[in-house]
């Protein structure tokens, strides 16, 4: 309590988690907006770096951006807020399928 810590944290505690998470409090959202993620992501995802070569992109993004419009509207949603919900929906498919 002396610390703010619980006995669950230091167990689990990671120093490599710990400092991403420290990054990413840190970074305001003037540097994000200036970072291209795609190319800093690519590095450890290489697909991220040249999929639109060899996919239709835009096949994909006509029911991406009604379902990104969907949640604006009927959750009332920012459209930063809808990005980050549909984002998260995806990642959370990602686990499901994975897990199987």
């Amino acid at each position: 309590m002396l610390y703010g810590v619980s006995l669950d944290e230091l167990i689990d505690f990671d120093v490599s988690v710990r400092e991403i998470q420290d990054v990413i409090d840190r970074t305001t959202e003037e540097v994000s907006a200036k970072i291209d993620w795609t190319k800093a992501w690519s590095r450890q995802y290489p697909i991220l770096g040249r999929y639109r070569d060899e996919v239709d992109v835009s096949r994909y993004e006509t029911p991406l951006l009604r379902l990104l419009d969907e949640l604006e509207a009927d959750c009332r949603y920012s459209a930063l807020d809808a990005f980050l919900v549909l984002k998260d929906i995806l990642g959370g498919l990602w686990n499901q399928k994975n897990s199987r």
